[in-house]
């Protein structure tokens, strides 16, 4: 479906958009971002705030694997989920700034899908032990929670410089199409 809206100035069209990125990944996408910042800001001195985010982030995951086997085209695992020597060369072709565009993610951007998506998982998983009888004031399950939240955050920023250079390459502004969910149809 592309749609081309009125025209801009001297009789020019601006380029047509297709919907890529329904509303639930949108809603996912910057829920989830905030949450994080929210949980990681509160950590232990607000620790009602950190547990409520952290129960809704693991809400929010747990739908959204469930989306990633049947939502539409793009949210689809399948549709961004690439072998590692892909993912490689698709990093290669970044640093000679030559990588191809792509409509939905490219498949550095769907491997950083899995990273943080495992990451949140664990962390998740390692929060809701440290509340139940068997691990309660487990140092182990602690280190490896806050472990896993420090990755988190480093894996935001390799996100985030990628969303960056993939913008800057290809002309177009990722931040604003996660919004609209909309992307330029064409190069």
């Amino acid at each position: 479906m592309r749609t081309v809206s009125s025209t801009i100035g001297a009789g020019a069209m601006p380029p047509a958009t297709i919907k890529v990125w329904d509303p639930f990944v949108r809603i996912f996408h910057w829920s989830l971002a905030s949450l994080f910042v929210l949980a990681y800001a509160t950590g232990d001195e607000i620790e009602r705030v950190h547990v409520a985010a952290g129960y809704t982030i693991a809400g929010l995951l747990a739908i959204r694997i469930v989306w990633g086997f049947v939502g539409p085209r793009h949210a689809r695992f399948s549709s961004f989920v690439r072998p590692p020597r892909e993912v490689l060369a698709h990093l290669r072709d970044v640093a000679l700034l030559r990588a191809p565009r792509y409509i939905g993610h490219n498949p550095a951007g769907g491997a950083m899908i899995v990273a943080l998506l495992v990451a949140l998982a664990g962390m998740c998983a390692t929060g809701y032990m440290m509340t139940t009888d068997a691990y309660w004031g487990s140092k182990a399950v602690e280190h490896v929670h806050e472990f896993l939240a420090n990755l988190t955050v480093g894996l935001v920023v390799a996100h985030v410089v990628g969303v960056l250079i993939a913008s800057f390459e290809h002309r177009e502004n990722l931040v604003a199409s996660m919004i609209s969910g909309r992307k330029r149809a064409v190069n």
